[in-house]
């Protein structure tokens, strides 16, 4: 891999992990300025009038204090619902913020950015498109650009056809057949695996292809250790207060 490799190696899932709501700038803002850490992944989706946002479940119930799906609410409504009280009473308030958002925030404090595409079911296409048009337009003339992922292949080649510049990753919780060929038509520039699933016959085909290795979601020493002894390039964690940013 004759490529360099721009991301920092360690990745602060969903902004902080569990230490503060996922997915909101607050997660944000705990990440960079207690744990230092530069480079944070999220979830994004599209709201009924088609603004990405970030959230990861379909549904509100479990992080917000919103009902039903959120795909199916305009993003002035979801703006105004409650995503940090379910964690705690001092985090009341938090509003599911929009991609915009986050990419203000990570661009005026030099931070990176893993996007994974997270559609609501039947919105693949669309979803990919839309979140690459606005993080194209968003990191225009940015010396680094966000890296997008997703689980679903239709969205990233919905993000490649919008966005072909923007870095792909394809995210991998089984290595189902032909899903290497599949990043290598998407043209991604890396697998984000179930840490479980790399072992070292792994991490050198990918290496050959000329992909990176990135692991998700490594809370435990042991695992971490194991996975830097193997040669990959990259850790998702929620385990801020643990792993200390390179």
């Amino acid at each position: 891999m004759n490529t360099p490799w721009p991301y920092p190696r360690w990745i602060a899932h969903r902004g902080a992990g569990r230490l503060a709501p996922e997915n909101t700038l607050a997660a944000f803002r705990l990440g960079a300025q207690q744990y230092g850490y530069r480079m944070f992944e999220c979830d994004a989706k599209l709201s009924r009038d088609g603004l990405p946002f970030l959230l990861h479940d379909s549904t509100l119930e479990r992080t917000t204090n919103g009902t039903g799906t959120a795909g199916e609410r305009d993003y002035a409504e979801l703006a105004r619902c409650d995503a940090g009280s379910w964690l705690a009473p001092a985090w009341a308030g938090e509003p599911p913020p929009s991609l915009d958002n986050i990419a203000r925030f990570c661009l005026a404090n030099g931070l990176h950015l893993n996007i994974e595409i997270k559609p609501t079911p039947g919105q693949e296409a669309r979803t990919g498109t839309v979140v690459a048009q606005h993080a194209a337009r968003l990191w225009a003339g940015a010396a680094v650009p966000p890296l997008l992922s997703s689980f679903q292949p239709e969205s990233l080649a919905a993000a490649q056809v919008a966005a072909p510049a923007l870095p792909r990753a394809l995210l991998l919780d089984s290595l189902w057949a032909g899903c290497i060929e599949q990043a290598r038509t998407l043209d991604c520039v890396a697998l984000v695996c179930r840490h479980g699933l790399w072992d070292a016959a792994l991490v050198a085909h990918a290496h050959a292809l000329g992909l990176r290795a990135l692991s998700y979601t490594v809370n435990e020493p042991a695992a971490a250790q194991a996975l830097w002894a193997l040669g990959t390039d990259g850790i998702i964690t929620d385990r801020l207060d643990l792993f200390r940013p390179d």
